[in-house]
């Protein structure tokens, strides 16, 4: 039976790929900051699938928090199959409004955690000669919105860079790019989503049955959506100044998972 790690597993997109590989028959090892949530994850997920899940409390923003996960993912005793980076968080406010401890906080987990935890992962996955690694980015990363939109065009951008790099070495490598989805993302940011077009909302299950079949499917970049796929398109037809003044009327603090 292979074994997924999920960083922040413990709510929306995260918690929906450890339903849904929970569902499949992989064990996992759930990755969040909260040890009571992650125990009744793990509770419930065990006794309605069968399947084991570990819990591990870490803080991504901490070199602690993310040299603890980094040692279970080297564990070759205990292999790590699928790492799906997940853990990432919005900060409410335009550029000098945000403290710069937060914006650094940002780039440590979307940023640092996802090159030192990829980079931990993939090694005895490619000396198996299998595994796969899902960073969870988002279509801010093709959109001029400040450090949340550029950490995660960062996300993208070494994912597939990485995964040239390991091209036949049995190792996926697969950077998932969501829009808004129905998760507690905006609300733990303290953002207002009343802007937000009914139409733009994703629902973070199917979200991940789509990036799933991506990865199987090869695939280094994931739009999951028909609706993102034809925006993002437009996005690289059109100026960058129109993309920019589009982007600030809705706030920097509305950027997407």
């Amino acid at each position: 039976m292979t074994t997924a790690l999920i960083t922040g597993a413990t709510a929306g997109i995260g918690a929906a790929f450890a339903r849904r590989l929970a569902t499949d028959g992989h064990n996992l090892v759930l990755v969040a900051r909260n040890t009571e949530r992650l125990q009744e994850q793990a509770t419930e997920l065990h006794d309605r699938h069968g399947i084991e899940a570990e819990v591990l409390t870490a803080d991504l923003g901490t070199d602690d928090g993310i040299a603890l996960v980094e040692k279970r993912l080297a564990d070759s005793r205990n292999a790590i199959d699928l790492l799906v980076n997940n853990a990432g968080f919005g900060n409410k406010g335009q550029f000098l409004d945000v403290p710069m401890a937060d914006e650094l906080t940002m780039l440590k987990v979307h940023c640092e955690a996802v090159l030192r935890l990829t980079s931990a992962a993939v090694p005895g996955m490619r000396e198996r000669g299998r595994g796969g690694v899902v960073n969870v980015a988002s279509v801010a990363a093709f959109l001029p919105r400040g450090t949340y939109g550029a950490s995660k065009a960062w996300v993208m951008q070494f994912t597939q860079g990485a995964a040239r790099d390991l091209t036949g070495s049995g190792v996926r490598l697969m950077a998932l790019c969501p829009g808004f989805v129905r998760t507690e993302f905006h609300e733990r940011a303290g953002m207002g989503t009343d802007n937000i077009p009914g139409w733009m909302w994703l629902d973070a299950d199917k979200l991940v049955t789509a990036a799933l079949a991506d990865l199987s499917r090869g695939k280094t970049l994931s739009i999951p959506d028909p609706r993102y796929k034809a925006l993002m398109g437009a996005a690289k037809l059109a100026p960058r100044g129109l993309l920019g003044g589009i982007t600030s009327k809705t706030g920097r603090k509305y950027g997407p998972q």
